[in-house]
């Protein structure tokens, strides 16, 4: 199930827009091609990123996987649950799983797929 109020990038990352302040994660197509996720490497508070960055990086029993920015902005706050408990990215990646928040520069996420148009890209990879 994919949520219908977030926007999603290509590379299988969520983000949850209130205003200016976004929460980021990575879908649950994206934590069950890694599987067990061991290790979350988050990003520093006040890390300034443009969309695209590598911001965090997620290491799983099978690989390494960086994380990037959605949307350009400045991170304000990390989930620290996941330094002591990475699963919760496998277990919950759009609620307890969310890996950092950013302050956008712009509240615009229009460039980022909508549920649809996230399920019509991961449909056309599996053909």
């Amino acid at each position: 199930m994919i949520p219908a109020d977030l926007r999603y990038t290509e590379a299988h990352e969520w983000l949850r827009l209130d205003g200016h302040t976004g929460i980021v994660g990575i879908t649950d197509y994206a934590q069950d091609q890694l599987t067990d996720i061991v290790f979350v490497e988050l990003p520093e508070v006040g890390r300034k990123v443009d969309a695209g960055d590598a911001t965090a990086v997620l290491e799983s029993v099978k690989s390494v996987a960086d994380v990037y920015a959605p949307v350009a902005g400045e991170v304000v706050e990390i989930n620290k649950a996941l330094e002591e408990h990475p699963e919760y990215v496998n277990e919950s990646p759009y609620d307890n799983g969310w890996i950092f928040k950013l302050k956008a520069n712009s509240g615009d996420a229009s460039h980022l797929l909508d549920a649809k148009g996230y399920q019509k890209f991961l449909d056309a990879q599996e053909h």
